[in-house]
């Protein structure tokens, strides 16, 4: 079994208008020295694959055809193997 950590978010070329609202809000709060907010998505899978390789590549198929929209997000993940309980 594998657990996959993946978060997407926007490309840096493309305007967040709900991070601008949140870094717009933090100024007026008195949080003048936060330079940039990035908002995103956050998903984890539990995956039952073969090993690390097959889970990883799975991973990154789901991303690209599900989970993020490759012409504004960019992805990215982690698959850790999980511990088996005896």
């Amino acid at each position: 079994m594998f657990k996959a950590k993946i978060y997407v978010n926007y490309k840096p070329s493309v305007l967040d208008p709900k991070a601008q609202v949140i870094q717009n809000t933090l100024r007026r709060l008195g949080d003048d020295n936060v330079q940039d907010v990035l908002v995103g998505k956050y998903f984890e899978l539990t995956l039952a694959a073969a090993d690390q390789a097959a889970a990883e590549a799975q991973v990154a198929r789901i991303c690209d055809e599900m989970l993020a929209n490759v012409n504004t997000e960019t992805f990215r993940y982690t698959v850790e193997e999980l511990a088996v309980a005896q």
